[in-house]
């Protein structure tokens, strides 16, 4: 089937595409309507129809597959590995339901859920759904401060907690957190459920709060709870982003459309079906962990892989062992994780066997074309990129292999997904540009099924913060774009990371890219430090693929990197200082504190830490920043 003929019909009878779409999964009841946009730009998907993302993700599939495996979680942070089949994830979502019940918990009551990538993370988003709670999982380490926010937002009725999780061979307690938040929030629940791991054993108990999950779930045994089938809009989850406020956003998803997307996008982007096994390295707390840790992979009757640990313990072959044993035929991962990867020898990838491999995806953030090039050559195997947001759900841009594989080309994520009408617009005057002209990424609503339905209980944000932008209900990606001639769109960072360098606009990413092509770089990070001749100037942090202690070292790698840019992207472009580094601030999801950085090289306060990964990267920033740079000044 050809993609072009798909994505024609995907766009122009949107009702008809969609309606074959959702005979993949179950209804409980048909849906009576398949869109209603009456009220743009909401709109509604399979109107009428009674689902329940629980029962498609596990009841549907006992007679078929029940003793295959569904699940496999691995920690490589306390050694333990649990392999569990569709009917034992039946058995502990049905005994994590009960236990809900128990805590009255019940239809439409939300439920926080802050825990690391363990099985019982999944068995409480699977008890949520399957009795129509609203899960909000919040990423286990979080700072008492957002995790509150995010309570006062949700209002909900129950926390469910792991007693700690682990980084590193390193515990992080999260009860002494969870305590916190709850002092904090004006809206603290009124239990907070417990999953202990051993791993605190210190962790004070609330009375009348705080209650054992080994407890209860002794105490309700093997019990059975019945399925609660929802309308196809009725909200299934809340997964808070980032906002310019200040005040995370509460995504809110519905039950039906999500269901639907799922069941697509693991057949066509990622080309996993029943009994193939997929492994997301995400964490439950992110959008991916969401869709393609959990739902996607059950939904289609695959075994999911749910990793703990870091990519480099015990050693960086762990991952590629684990596809090897489990014969991952997907796996999905972030440019980050292969930056890492990158430092080290590539005989720990090509030791194994990775026969079954069939594709590495990679999403999360722009994917540089070296740390492209090196992972499709250490792995000999497509390496796809693929472009969505928190608020999507599934990508917006792909090459969905699994229905019509378009060539890859390094840099770029690829053409418009089934469903998706995307613009490229200019953003003064919102006309379409033209093929390699700068633009802003926008999505025609009405959104396909599995995006984004508004904000929680904030419609008025959702129409201010994603379509009133530009004229026409335009849903803004905030990301700059460039499509080729042959249709390929390349992302080039967010618009609020344009640097005015003199008039010159230019894109971080675009320099990042060009300093991480010199041989010698890791890893590369730019930020728009202002200047008062010419309003910005473009700083770099930069690791190195050798040891950086001595001097010249560091001096002879800066001046490549300099080199590099003015010959990619102009003399305009010229970082105004290098600063070599040992490691670059991230956060445990493996992203770059941008912001932290820009704050310390302009002397200010790098703002929230709590997600930061290792203390030391921020310490050595600052001491590179105090011995000066190693080109400029």
């Amino acid at each position: 089937m050809r993609y072009e003929d798909e994505y024609r019909r995907s766009i122009e009878d949107p009702e008809g595409f969609w309606a074959e779409q959702a005979k993949a999964i179950h209804w409980h009841v048909p849906p009576a309507k398949i869109l209603d946009y009456d009220n743009p730009p909401f709109r509604s998907w399979f109107v009428g129809g009674l689902t329940n993302l629980c029962y498609n993700a596990v009841d549907r599939h006992l007679d078929a597959r029940g003793d295959q495996l569904a699940l496999v979680a691995i920690s490589t942070e306390t050694n333990l590995v649990r392999e569990i089949t569709y009917r034992e994830l039946h058995r502990e979502v049905n005994a994590f339901a009960a236990v809900l019940q128990r805590l009255d918990v019940s239809c439409g009551d939300r439920v926080v859920i802050y825990m690391p990538n363990m099985a019982e993370a999944v068995f409480a988003m699977l008890a949520c759904a399957r009795i129509g709670a609203i899960h909000s999982v919040v990423f286990g380490g979080f700072a008492a401060h957002n995790l509150a926010l995010r309570i006062d937002d949700a209002t909900p009725k129950l926390l469910i907690a792991a007693d700690a999780g682990m980084r590193g061979g390193k515990v992080i307690p999260y009860k002494p957190l969870v305590d916190a938040a709850c002092a904090e929030a004006a809206s603290p629940p009124a239990k907070v459920l417990i999953v202990s791991r051993g791993l605190d054993a210190a962790e004070p108990k609330v009375a009348g709060r705080d209650e054992d999950y080994a407890t209860l779930r002794a105490a309700v045994g093997d019990a059975q709870v019945p399925v609660e089938w929802l309308e196809s809009n009725a909200p299934s989850y809340l997964l808070y982003t980032s906002g310019t406020t200040g005040k995370p956003k509460g995504v809110q998803r519905d039950v039906g459309g999500h269901a639907v997307a799922m069941a697509l996008s693991m057949r066509t982007v990622f080309d996993v079906g029943p009994g193939q096994v997929m492994f997301s390295t995400s964490d439950v707390g992110w959008a991916v962990g969401h869709s393609y840790n959990v739902y996607g992979p059950l939904i289609v009757g695959a075994t999911s892989l749910l990793y703990e640990g870091l990519p480099v313990n015990p050693d960086p072959g762990i991952w590629w062992s684990l596809c090897e044993k489990y014969g991952v035929r997907t796996m999905f991962s972030s440019p980050t994780a292969a930056r890492v990867l990158k430092k080290h020898d590539v005989d720990y990838i090509r030791r194994h066997d990775l026969s079954s491999l069939q594709y590495l995806f990679l999403a999360g953030e722009p994917l540089d074309e070296p740390t492209a090039h090196w992972i499709t050559d250490a792995l000999g195997k497509p390496v796809i990129d693929n472009y969505w947001q928190t608020e999507t759900g599934w990508p917006v841009l792909a090459l969905l292999p699994g229905l019509d594989m378009k060539p890859v080309k390094f840099g770029s994520p690829g053409f418009p997904n089934l469903g998706y009408r995307t613009k490229i617009i200019h953003e003064s005057t919102g006309e379409e540009v033209g093929a390699g002209e700068k633009g802003v990424l926008v999505i025609e609503p009405p959104l396909p099924p599995g995006c984004m339905t508004t904000l929680w209980n904030d419609d008025a944000r959702f129409l201010r913060s994603y379509f009133g932008h530009f004229k026409g209900l335009l849903y803004s990606s905030l990301d700059w774009a460039i499509r080729d001639e042959e249709g390929y769109t390349f992302i080039l960072g967010r618009t609020d990371d344009v640097i005015n360098v003199a008039g010159h606009r230019l894109g971080t990413r675009e320099i990042e890219e060009s300093v991480s092509s010199c041989p010698v770089v890791a890893e590369a990070a730019v930020v728009g430090v202002a200047d008062e001749l010419k309003g910005q100037v473009p700083v770099v942090f930069a690791t190195l693929r050798q040891a950086t202690g001595e001097a010249q070292v560091r001096i002879d790698a800066a001046d490549s990197m300099r080199k590099q840019v003015e010959h990619s992207l102009g003399a305009v472009a010229r970082p105004a200082r290098i600063y070599i580094v040992n490691a670059l601030p991230k956060t445990r999801s493996g992203k770059l504190l941008r912001r932290s950085l820009l704050a310390l090289a302009q002397g200010g306060d790098p703002g929230d830490l709590s997600t930061l990964d290792d203390p030391n990267a921020l310490e050595d920033v600052k001491r590179a920043l105090q011995r000066g740079p190693e080109f400029g000044g």
